[in-house]
């Protein structure tokens, strides 16, 4: 049968076999074993933990080690089709169809999980085009290929994922240099004094700060990449990592005329403006939060789950505290909500630092836990109020 030409029908559609995709399959699958579900991935369909792409370095792991479970055992295990290395070029939702590069499929719902891409930004240079982005196993594959017998790395970008990759290239040897316009690390997150002491450990364990300064120009010379910055500063470096966030995949739901702000539009049961099409994790806004880490995915598949078998679930988010993977400094964070009034108090401790933010009348909106202070996590997660209620 030519493949570009076929049609099948699922209950349950899928795109995307990130954490979101995977993670609603197997809440499914918890509630009912039956329900013919099928995947749609442009990826090869492996399942692998995305966070430790930010850490395996130090781990001393190659790509293909990342991979837990691949496709095929994942469709046996959980009972479902997977149209791998496949994309999807249109939703049609008058005839609830997605037109994809292996043909046509009916569903009865279908699942957007998308996910994100890295942000570029526009650099000049005549090396511009040789900044990498990681944002998947194949990417880190190619990372782990640029960098191996180099010394050298600069990263754009002090929020998270840039933080974790300089702790984890540090760890590797490598020398790192860490662009950001921001005046500090974790500029969104912490406030100043948990930054430098974030900064401090990181700059011990060889890492190099250049705050306040965005990049002018890449330039290759001979075996080396010539970074000049704004500021005037000029850094030697062989590989440059583009880490200054993430930019959710729209497109195909914006050619469907499916609403979209700052990502795909759903309701509390993650349900979009067209019928039976839904969306979660790192893709999808619900009330104007898209929150790219893990706990918001699992308890966004644990909710949609519940409705997509036949009862109507309000998604909710407790507070879920952030890990940042930086072994030079343990960090936990949980962000106030943005734009709430209330003040940031520091206190150092022992070994750490605990950072509160309080609304005027002494309430915890959010905090920062550095080092032994993490072990406070528990306590203090649970004076927070709920991120959505």
């Amino acid at each position: 049968m030519d493949q570009n030409n076929s049609k099948s029908s699922s209950a349950i559609v899928i795109v995307g076999s990130g954490l979101a995709g995977y993670t609603v399959i197997r809440e499914i699958r918890k509630l009912d074993k039956e329900i013919p579900i099928t995947l749609v991935t442009k990826e090869p369909g492996y399942f692998y933990s995305k966070p430790m792409l930010s850490t395996a370095l130090a781990g001393k792991k190659e790509a293909a080690q990342l991979i837990s479970t691949p496709a095929e055992a994942m469709a046996s295990q959980l009972g479902l089709n997977i149209l791998s290395e496949t994309d999807v070029h249109a939703i049609d939702r008058a005839k609830q169809i997605i037109n994809t590069s292996k043909g046509e499929i009916t569903y009865r719902q279908l699942v957007l999980a998308l996910g994100a891409d890295q942000i570029h930004l526009p650099l000049q240079g005549n090396a511009a085009h040789e900044v990498l982005t990681v944002n998947d196993l194949e990417d880190y594959a190619k990372f782990r290929n640029a960098i191996s017998g180099k010394k050298k790395v600069a990263i754009l970008g002090a929020g998270l994922i840039g933080c974790e990759f300089a702790n984890d290239l540090v760890l590797g040897n490598y020398e790192v240099d860490v662009i950001d316009l921001a005046p500090q690390a974790l500029g969104r997150l912490i406030p100043e004094t948990a930054a430098n002491d974030l900064q401090s450990k990181l700059s011990a364990a060889g890492v190099r700060w250049h705050f306040n300064t965005t990049v002018q120009s890449i330039d290759r010379n001979s075996n080396e990449l010539n970074i000049t910055l704004a500021n005037g500063t000029l850094i030697a470096s062989d590989v440059v990592l583009s880490a200054v966030g993430l930019k959710p995949r729209l497109d195909l739901a914006k050619a469907a005329g499916i609403a979209t702000g700052i990502g795909i539009q759903v309701n509390r049961e993650l349900e979009t403006n067209a019928p039976h099409v839904y969306a979660l994790g790192d893709c999808a806004e619900v009330e104007g939060l898209v929150l790219p880490y893990v706990m918001p995915i699992m308890q966004a598949a644990r909710a949609l789950a519940v409705t997509l078998t036949g009862q109507r679930t309000a998604l909710t988010y407790p507070a879920m505290p952030v890990m940042v993977k930086t072994p030079a400094l343990a960090t936990i964070v949980s962000p106030p909500a943005k734009g709430v009034a209330g003040q940031w108090k520091t206190n150092p401790v022992e070994g750490g630092l605990e950072a509160r933010f309080e609304s005027d009348d002494g309430k915890l909106l959010g905090f920062v836990l550095m080092g032994t202070a993490t072990a406070q996590r528990g306590a203090l997660t649970k004076e927070l109020p709920a991120i959505l209620a």
